[in-house]
């Protein structure tokens, strides 16, 4: 939890895009300093690029810079995305709940009494387990997958292949998997390139409009009357939402 908050923090910092595609069977493509630049006017014509702590140029793991700017941009995005679930998932379960058993043993899922936290706290344990182990392993396909050699997974993020998508279910799964991850409709597969760029603009803005808007709930609940606009809507919690007997998992 800590490390996502950080990566969060520190992505969405930087203005990074990327409308490059990747294949085994074409030169992969990296994005430089001055793609950054440019291309950050599109996410924000009035800030445009902003990267005070200079995070483009701190070749992380001695990688080089362009292998830095993919690692950052992929974090953006996939934080950006996770930051989207958990904004829209805290106001619906805030108001709904399955209606059906949790459990075999007849369990219903945690009230809308609760607050979100607190609703995951009242989860079983081998709840929580499902829950990782589900997103372990969606993080270790992906950069797995990425490794391989084959025709049919794009080069990793880190050396020319494009950030934030999540590679297909392909020869690397032992049995046939009906959707890929991303875009499982496919509902890009034939729109133009520039209408491709734009859908990511709008993505990244999204998730990082999503990002304050979670830290806002989070704030809120446990200090009250910090988001003046949250007031009386969001439930306060006292409890711990990083550490604690709440949020531990086994």
């Amino acid at each position: 939890m800590k490390l996502s908050v950080l990566l969060a923090s520190l992505a969405s910092a930087a203005a990074f895009t990327s409308s490059q595609t990747g294949s085994r069977s074409t030169v992969a493509l990296q994005e430089s300093q001055a793609d950054l630049e440019g291309l950050a006017g599109k996410l924000n014509p009035i800030v445009k690029y902003y990267d005070p702590l200079r995070l483009s140029s701190w070749n992380l793991w001695q990688t080089g810079d362009e292998a830095t700017i993919g690692f950052l941009r992929h974090s953006e995005i996939k934080h950006g995305r996770i930051a989207m679930f958990a904004f829209v998932g805290y106001i619906v379960q805030s108001n709904f709940h399955w209606p059906w058993p949790m459990t075999l043993d007849g369990t219903p899922f945690p009230s809308t009494d609760l607050s979100p936290p607190e609703q995951w706290a009242a989860l079983p344990v081998e709840s929580k387990h499902q829950i990782i182990a589900f997103i372990g392993f969606l993080e270790v396909y992906s950069e797995l997958a990425s490794s391989l050699t084959t025709d049919e997974y794009q080069p990793h993020y880190m050396k020319g292949g494009q950030p934030g998508k999540f590679p297909k279910f392909g020869s690397a799964i032992p049995h046939p998997v009906p959707f890929d991850y991303y875009d499982p409709f496919g509902f890009s597969k034939n729109k133009s390139e520039e209408a491709k760029a734009s859908g990511l603009v709008k993505e990244i803005n999204n998730g990082r409009l999503a990002m304050l808007g979670i830290f806002g709930f989070l704030t809120e609940q446990t200090i009250p009357g910090s988001v003046p606009l949250l007031s009386g809507i969001v439930k306060p919690y006292e409890g711990a939402l990083i550490a604690g007997k709440e949020f531990t998992f086994f």
